[in-house]
């Protein structure tokens, strides 16, 4: 290993450390929950701009052996991912919000078992009708990044032949009939029931996670 990867390294691990940091010290917990309470849109783009896109680079250091390897698109694939880091919280509300008016508005006072149940039923049907949709949106910005060599040009954007790119055997086989209902429901179960300023930042260790196991899988 060069000097260069164990700084890098050593960047890493420190980052991760001041992440944690932030949500064991009190002061700066309670700094980030006022944050999130007075603007949780802007918040959930910052923190899935900062840490999915982390995680990507740990998928990629352990893949490739470089944290942002040629045509990485950190910049693009920062964006892309704040954008859908504000869909998945508006996401999180409406299916709560939803489910529970639908399903769950006679209950006044759940028990435990009651308000697993209730996430449940939230996370089923968020991951059966918004996680789909947002999964794809996410592949095929990732295929248009790559094919123009870390930017994303809008002009050259071709969503009906980044459609026909699209591997569907492992897209529909493995991410849609095996990530969803074995890692995504149950672990989404468990989103909502934290608190609500916790969901997004749970969500986006969920992403890194995923992703870190796929890699070391491959």
């Amino acid at each position: 290993m060069d000097k260069r990867m164990k700084k890098d390294d050593l960047a890493a691990i420190a980052f991760l450390a001041l992440v944690i940091a932030i949500f064991v010290y009190p002061k700066s917990y309670a700094a980030y929950t006022r944050w999130y309470q007075a603007a949780p849109a802007a918040l959930s783009f910052l923190k899935f701009a900062v840490l999915a896109v982390f995680g990507e680079m740990l998928v990629a250091r352990i893949q490739r052996g470089r944290y942002v390897p040629p045509a990485f698109g950190l910049l693009p694939k920062a964006v892309v991912w704040g954008v859908l880091g504000v869909f998945i919280w508006a996401a999180f509300g409406i299916f709560a919000g939803g489910v529970t008016a639908t399903f769950f508005s006679e209950v006044v006072d759940p028990g435990l078992w009651m308000r697993v149940f209730r996430a449940f039923t939230i996370s089923l049907c968020m991951n059966i009708i918004f996680a789909p949709l947002m999964m794809l949106i996410h592949h095929l910005s990732d295929l248009h990044i790559a094919a123009s060599g870390g930017r994303f040009p809008l002009k050259s954007l071709r969503v009906q032949e980044l459609l026909q790119q699209v591997n569907w055997e492992k897209m529909w086989g493995f991410v849609y009939k095996r990530t969803i209902p074995l890692f995504w429901i149950p672990a989404h179960t468990v989103t909502f029931l934290l608190p609500e300023h916790l969901r997004v930042l749970y969500a986006v260790f969920l992403s890194i996670v995923l992703g870190l196991l796929l890699a070391v899988k491959r």
